[in-house]
């Protein structure tokens, strides 16, 4: 058994001997530096690749981001395969993050809609979620991803609020702010468990993830009452990598109740369809219920879960 990364990316084709649903985005990853060969691991043995690892960093920076490919060879016998997959991803884990990195990278994992339902799906999933619980991780969320297409309703405005875009920096966070404070969204949780304010989770959020976007922010909008009550909330309508996506809807916690996110949703899938986008890619967690609600009245469909594991959550 030889466990290593990748020698470059003319071995992107022994990665892929294993399969898995961002396979197609790799080669580009590795063009635009969202991903590096030292990043990417195999278990071989007689040519045969047996599990996979890789992280990413969707800014091309030195350091992961992410932990989003971890495969095993599924027809294998347990417990040989837990055995490889662990051996794996502890001497990878070892040898590709920083020994000041902190905590590790998120773990994030597309799987099937029905993936408790379907017991190959279940099994291949938990069997992944044990060997990285045996390294520390712990679940943080099931998410529901979703997706709008061309072609599916978008709510006419009802004339109850009207909307602008961001100004500026500040501009956003002074509405995230509030926000935050009647989260229920499990990464906001986490952050303000860490010990930020709330202040300080909006500022984490808009810094690590919005600011970081380079479609026009002129996308992004506020929400406000049409007979000049102030702000409702907001919505960042953008494009990451990979898809347009609504990345971050907010109701104001004193508005909420009176069904404007129906409202400031249709308004940021009304900017982005007018970009003749072939689709339009958004998540939710499970258990937030009004907000899945929501997206499905606003034509976004639920075709896939993705489960995000944390090693910054007490055991």
């Amino acid at each position: 058994m030889v466990f290593r990364p990748l020698a470059g990316p003319e071995e992107l084709g022994l990665f892929c001997r294993l399969s898995y649903s961002l396979d197609h985005e790799l080669a580009d990853d590795l063009a635009q530096g969202r991903r590096r060969p030292s990043w990417m691991w195999v278990a071989v043995r007689e040519g045969r690749v047996l599990a996979r690892v890789a992280w990413w960093s969707g800014r091309g920076g030195d350091t992961p981001l992410a932990l989003d490919f971890f495969d095993l060879d599924d027809t294998l016998p347990e417990p040989e395969r837990s055995g490889i997959g662990r051996e794996l991803f502890v001497r990878a884990a070892e040898a590709v993050l920083p020994e000041d990195v902190g905590t590790w990278p998120e773990y994030s994992r597309y799987v099937p809609a029905d993936w408790r339902e379907n017991d190959a799906a279940r099994d291949a999933v938990e069997a992944r979620m044990r060997i990285l619980e045996s390294a520390g991780a712990r679940l943080l969320v099931e998410r529901l991803r979703l997706e709008w297409r061309p072609g599916a309703r978008v709510a006419e405005p009802s004339g109850r609020l009207v909307f602008r875009p961001v100004a500026d920096r500040e501009d956003l966070l002074a509405l995230m702010t509030p926000v935050m404070e009647g989260t229920v969204d499990a990464h906001g949780l986490a952050d303000i468990a860490s010990g930020l304010d709330f202040r300080q989770a909006a500022e984490l959020h808009y810094d690590d993830e919005l600011a970081h976007f380079t479609s026009p922010r002129s996308w992004w909008r506020i929400a406000e009452l049409a007979d000049g009550g102030g702000p409702v909330g907001f919505v960042v309508p953008a494009r990451n990598n990979y898809h347009p996506i609504i990345a971050y809807v907010g109701v104001l916690p004193v508005h909420r109740g009176n069904g404007y996110i129906h409202e400031i949703l249709a308004e940021g899938t009304r900017v982005l369809a007018a970009e003749d986008v072939p689709r339009i890619r958004a998540a939710t967690d499970l258990g937030n219920v009004p907000m899945a609600e929501a997206f499905a009245r606003a034509g976004y469909v639920n075709f896939e879960r993705a489960l995000n594991m944390s090693w910054g959550l007490p055991g």
